[in-house]
């Protein structure tokens, strides 16, 4: 499959705004490198169909309109594209994607490469793919050190923007009773059922297709939202239907400049901080109702 490999350069504030504007056009995920200068570069992956040239467009018009009331410069934030094949994505990450610990027991392993586990370690395998998540971002990494301590054994997770998988598929092997892990765009939910194939949680793992919790049923004792922090505060309003009495909420995905702004959320809704990961100007934030 050809995917267009859509690239805009941007202020590190702008991050979450910026994909958001990428979610509007239904990419499946979305690629953030810091660069050199304080800025970054934020990359995403839209499918090479009779749709692309309207929602490239669409998202030109999303920047513009973010310029326009953010009050930047959008001639500062070049956008490019490029068409890549699905096997170009792949073996451009086998350069330079190795096995690799994050935290004190999970351990990252590509395909291509062998590795002998020691003792206590959980082993995630997983390729890069047209959906993002493998672990090596700080959101992502944040959010796999602190499932270490927050996954106790038996409880129900529910995964909400599963991308990859990965998070959801860490949680089945520290011990989660359940998992529901769904995203918002197909494809990503297809490389999440994928993955969790590959990695035998199978019978642990639901997935599928969700526009944040619209879709899952029940409640959980834990909540993981690696997304962006406009997603985020507009999850809160969905929360208390689906997360079980004492139950934790994960969020990550937010820069620095809008923990105020999820903080603020929680605690419109009831929620309390208790507990924040910090790493390379991201945050992820560990939340429970006030009082419990």
């Amino acid at each position: 499959m050809k995917w267009s490999e859509v690239s805009i350069e941007a202020e590190a504030r702008e991050t979450d705004l910026v994909a958001a504007c990428f979610y509007d056009v239904e990419a499946t995920g979305v690629v953030i490198e810091d660069l050199p200068d304080g800025r970054v570069m934020v990359r995403a992956y839209l499918p090479v169909d009779d749709a692309l040239d309207g929602r490239i467009e669409a998202f030109r018009a999303g920047i513009a309109a973010l310029a326009d009331a953010d009050g930047f410069d959008a001639a500062a934030c070049p956008i490019t594209s490029r068409i890549v094949q699905d096997s170009d994505w792949e073996n451009n990450w086998k350069a330079y994607f190795h096995t690799q610990r994050v935290g004190k027991h999970i351990v990252i392993q590509p395909s291509w490469e062998e590795y002998t586990p020691l003792a206590g370690d959980v082993v995630l395998r997983l390729d890069p793919e047209s959906a993002f998540g493998t672990g090596t971002h700080p959101t992502t990494a944040m959010c796999l050190r602190a499932l270490e301590s927050l996954v106790r054994g038996g409880e129900t997770v529910f995964d909400v923007g599963t991308g990859s998988g990965v998070l959801a598929i860490a949680a089945a092997k520290l011990g989660a009773g359940k998992v529901v892990a769904k995203d918002y765009a197909r494809a990503s939910a297809e490389v999440a059922a994928k993955n969790v194939a590959e990695n035998g949680v199978q019978e642990t793992i639901e997935t599928g297709v969700s526009d944040l919790l619209a879709t899952f049923d029940g409640q959980a004792e834990l909540v993981v939202a690696n997304i962006i922090a406009d997603i985020i505060i507009r999850l809160f309003d969905e929360l208390d239907a689906h997360l079980a009495p004492h139950g934790r909420l994960l969020a990550s995905g937010i820069i620095d400049e809008r923990v105020a702004d999820v903080t603020e959320a929680a605690v419109a809704h009831g929620f309390v901080l208790e507990d924040m990961y910090t790493d390379a100007g991201w945050a992820a934030m560990v939340l429970k109702r006030a009082g419990e």
